[in-house]
Formats: C-alpha cells, structure tokens, sequence
C-alpha cells in the first residue's frame, strides 16, 4: 500500500469514524458465547 500524508491519513480516519457513528456495530457476545448457545439449541434438539 502506498504511504499517505498525514493529511490523507487524517481525512481517512475521520471517514471511518463518520460511518461508525453513522452506523454503529451492534455489541455481539463473544465467538464462545455464541457456540454455547448454539450448543444448547442442538442439545435441546433432541
């Protein structure tokens, strides 16, 4: 990749952090939370 100025890095960051706020990413649990879960649905399965 090539190397940006520091103006370029700066405009890219405020970008990124105008999309967040814009569209913020729902808090999931964690990777093991979740296969617990899905653990317990295939167990109750049966």
């Amino acid at each position: 990749m090539a190397k940006l100025s520091k103006a370029e890095r700066k405009e890219l960051i405020q970008e990124a952090e105008k999309e967040r706020s814009e569209h913020p990413v729902k808090k999931t649990e964690s990777g093991f939370a979740t296969i617990d879960k899905e653990a317990e649905k295939l167990e109750n399965e049966k």
